[in-house]
């Protein structure tokens, strides 16, 4: 590749992470997407929405304001706090779950945790052939 291929493409690398960097900061002066299909692909899928490009304020001034408040934190006996403060509804704070994901009830399982589950069933169930001679023995 010769020095002026190379300019030319890192001019138009470039010019598409501008370009991304533009979608997203059109999405930003909205409200954020409600489905993950309709959130921006390609270079604008690596911005960061609300990433330093936004603005100079934090998190509470910017458009991730709109994502919900960052002191709100999800517990694993299901309870949210904001500001340490136990929530009265938490289902107020909980979204839709992420089609595929871990939460979704339509999920297909695992496959990873498929053999796992048989595996801890079986451990333990006395069909298994002796270590050693004298468990043979005994």
């Amino acid at each position: 590749m010769t020095d002026d291929d190379a300019a030319t493409k890192a001019q138009s690398e470039e010019e598409e992470v501008e370009e991304a960097k533009k979608v997203m900061q059109e999405l930003e002066e909205g409200d954020p997407p409600d489905k993950l299909e309709d959130w921006p692909g390609g270079k604008a899928k690596y911005q960061t929405y609300g990433g330093p490009d936004s603005g100079d304020g934090g998190y509470e001034d910017g458009a991730t304001a709109k994502l919900g408040p960052s002191n709100l934190r999800h517990h694993e006996d299901g309870s949210v706090t904001v500001d340490g403060e136990e929530v009265d509804d938490p289902e107020e704070y909980k979204g839709e779950p992420i089609p595929g994901g871990p939460s979704d009830p339509d999920a297909p399982p695992d496959p990873a945790m498929i053999g796992s589950e048989n595996d801890e069933k079986d451990s333990g169930s006395g069909d298994e052939e002796p270590d050693s001679d004298d468990e043979r023995d005994g």
